[in-house]
């Protein structure tokens, strides 16, 4: 067994793990990363597919991310703006593709403008929404309790008005159901964002990509860090008390004072804590979970829709892919299109081969695209449901009621022990400018909690000395 002693050790090696180590560090605290996978990047990963890089991962820089943007800046990577020339493509309930621009779906103008009343009520509750505390919102409890369906059910029976508000936070961000999570729920996914009409500006939400991709935030934090990140060291338990914490990863044993779970709180029961962390936490992590998604990779010799005056973004709730865009690479002269199938839809296809699979999800690229969509060069599905450190995408939500009654525990520390990734994140969740802030913020508390220990133990001996020294007297 190999010993370590450190201030503080982190778990994961993921944007939150590394960002708070490389902080720690600056400030003069000694630090390990210890990673269970065999690579940096956690939910980030950029890779080559058959000579093709695909962002497997996250991948997108918005203007409002500027802690991600800082980031970059301070890394020294480049942005590029996502292709977005061009019409954008809608299918409707009957099939139909129709071309439109700007934000609104082409549709009746009834239903047109159903859409652009639903967003302004969105849009008030959202701005009544605090990111970082939306159990502290007056009908909190009210709106956890009602799922985002029902409740827009309840505001509107212009059903593909409905369908389409559904699909921007349900199908494109939570990743679930929208009868399966809160209207409460959806309101932070908004106000994370800003708002919701930020969640319907496609160029918005999706503006910039990193050239070389994006993974390179983890790797490069990484390199700073040099031998104090370790791969291939899953942590299987944690001891913690007041003196602090010893955590086992294989060969490796790491006491420190401090302990950072840097994990999707999927897998916090992966580690055996000693003692068992509180019932709460226990009962907390059964009703947080991540959704699913495929994010689907396709790569043509050329972009073909461009010479048809397409952008390349698309969305339908009624198409198995309910949203996709021009992803293709900077520089490259090949055209690649992302695509994405969320919860129930991916489900059913799961129950396919992986020949059917991608036959119906060409398929249904071809009913934005055209038959040219069918037949690309290289194809991709990343599938992070059955990645074993992931289990699926893209952040953890809570079930009805279950972020009232959980909400403000989750950013609780456990004695030495504190937990964060991008799925506990107010600003930016679920994104790697979330992930970012988290990881300021945890190691930002230990910085101010070992300034409060040292500023009290000085008081102490400040005060037992001139005890002393009056009794000398």
């Amino acid at each position: 067994m190999n010993h370590i002693e450190r201030d503080v050790v982190v778990i994961g090696a993921g944007a939150t793990g590394l960002t708070a180590a490389t902080r720690l560090k600056a400030a003069g605290r000694s630090v390990v990363v210890l990673e269970a996978r065999d690579r940096i990047g956690g939910r980030l990963w950029t890779d080559h597919i058959e000579g093709q890089l695909f962002e497997i991962g996250g991948q997108w820089v918005s203007p409002d991310q500027t802690a991600l943007i800082q980031t970059l800046e301070e890394l020294g990577l480049e942005t590029y703006s996502r292709f977005r020339e061009g019409e954008s493509v809608y299918v409707g309930p009957g099939g139909e593709a129709k071309r439109f621009t700007g934000d609104i779906f082409p549709a009746s103008p009834t239903t047109e403008a159903e859409i652009e009343r639903l967003i302004a009520v969105l849009d008030e509750l959202v701005a009544q929404t605090d990111p970082a505390a939306p159990w502290e919102h007056p009908r909190a409890v009210e709106f956890d309790h009602v799922s985002f369906r029902a409740w827009l059910e309840q505001q509107s029976d212009d059903t593909e008005a409905v369908d389409n508000i559904a699909l921007f936070i349900a199908d494109a961000m939570i990743t679930k159901p929208a009868h399966s999570f809160s209207l409460l729920q959806a309101l932070l996914m908004a106000a994370s964002a800003g708002s919701f009409s930020h969640l319907v500006d496609a160029d918005f939400i999706l503006d910039k990509r990193v050239v070389g991709g994006l993974q390179q935030v983890p790797l490069r934090l990484a390199e700073g860090l040099g031998d104090d990140v370790i791969l291939s060291h899953p942590v299987t338990s944690l001891a913690w008390g007041s003196d602090g914490v010893t955590a086992v990863a294989g060969d490796v044993s790491v006491s420190a004072r401090h302990a950072i779970v840097a994990v999707p709180p999927n897998l916090y029961n992966r580690i055996d804590y000693v003692p068992a962390l509180p019932r709460l936490r226990h009962q907390m992590a059964q009703h947080q979970s991540l959704g699913l998604v495929i994010k689907v990779h396709a790569t043509y010799e050329t972009p073909f829709w461009r010479a048809a005056g397409l952008s390349g973004t698309a969305f339908s709730p009624y198409q198995i892919v309910h949203e996709a865009y021009d992803n293709s690479n900077h520089g490259e002269t090949r055209g690649t299109l992302v695509g994405f199938v969320s919860d129930e839809k991916a489900d059913a296809l799961f129950r396919l081969s992986a020949e059917e699979r991608k036959a119906r999800i060409l398929e249904s690229l071809a009913a934005y695209y055209g038959p040219e969509a069918l037949n690309p060069s290289v194809y991709y599905e990343s599938d992070w449901a059955s990645e074993e450190w992931t289990q699926g995408a893209y952040a953890a939500s809570f079930d009805l009621g279950g972020l009232t009654r959980y909400g403000p525990l989750q950013l609780e520390p456990v004695g030495p022990v504190r937990f964060g990734t991008s799925d506990l994140a107010a600003e930016g969740y679920q994104h790697v400018d979330g992930a970012i802030r988290v990881g300021w913020r945890l190691a930002d508390e230990i910085l101010e909690e070992a300034g409060a220990n040292r500023t009290t133990t000085a008081a102490a001996t400040s005060a037992t000395t001139a005890t002393t020294e009056g009794d000398a007297a």
